[in-house]
């Protein structure tokens, strides 16, 4: 499948501004992070497994770290391709919608 094309700085700055939730580390510009606190360790893996759902519907998969027994950082890129396209912010978006 054809991966989107590379996104502007002004996409990625306005969808930013609308999901707060999201950010863009200063060192690393090809990508958005979203840090999420679970109640529980098994929540944490809940959510993991929830994310690896949405994730493998898209065939865009997300780099998931679980630290300090219930945190995760969900860094979202388009590794194919070098940077942000279209399916970081529809994964992005899809995982803001989860109940958790």
């Amino acid at each position: 499948m054809a991966r989107p094309p590379l996104l502007t700085q002004e996409f990625i700055g306005h969808y930013l501004k609308l999901n707060p939730m999201w950010r863009q580390p200063e060192d690393n510009q090809n990508t958005i992070i979203r840090e999420i606190g679970a109640a529980s360790f098994v929540a944490a893996v809940g959510i993991i497994n929830s994310i690896a759902l949405l994730a493998e519907k898209l065939d865009h998969h997300p780099d998931i770290l679980l630290y300090g027994w219930n945190k995760l950082r969900i860094t979202l890129s388009t590794h194919d391709v070098g940077g942000l396209t279209e399916l970081d912010f529809t994964l992005a978006e899809q995982i803001d919608g989860l109940n958790f």
